[in-house]
């Protein structure tokens, strides 16, 4: 993931009062391995990487809303799982790690 984008996602987390300070580091674990995942799948499936980071970026945003909206939240990770499902043969690393990030949030209640 560009380094910008993991630094703005990690900072809303940090801001966050929707994620528990207890699991933010679990979820800063998360992020920077789907950031080592998304540089490896850069190299090869370049337009793949930039929609995972997207919808990364989106599901993390709807995740720190001052009011979370559980329809948008639950939109963007579906979003998000379903732009790593053709991926799970070739890189099945990245597809894990995108669920384990929509099965967090899932979990913490949002």
């Amino acid at each position: 993931m560009l380094k910008h984008t993991l630094e703005k996602i990690e900072s809303k987390i940090k801001q966050s009062p929707n994620i528990p300070d207890s699991k933010k580091n679990e979820y800063f674990e998360l992020l920077h391995e789907l950031n080592t995942e998304i540089t490896e799948l850069s190299k090869t499936e370049k337009e793949t990487a930039e929609s995972i980071k997207g919808f990364t970026k989106i599901s993390a945003h709807e995740a720190t809303r001052a009011t979370p909206d559980p329809y948008l939240i639950r939109i963007s990770t579906e979003g998000l799982s379903s732009s790593v499902k053709e991926l799970h043969a070739s890189y099945p690393k990245l597809v894990n790690t995108v669920n384990s990030i929509c099965t967090f949030l899932s979990k913490i209640g949002i």
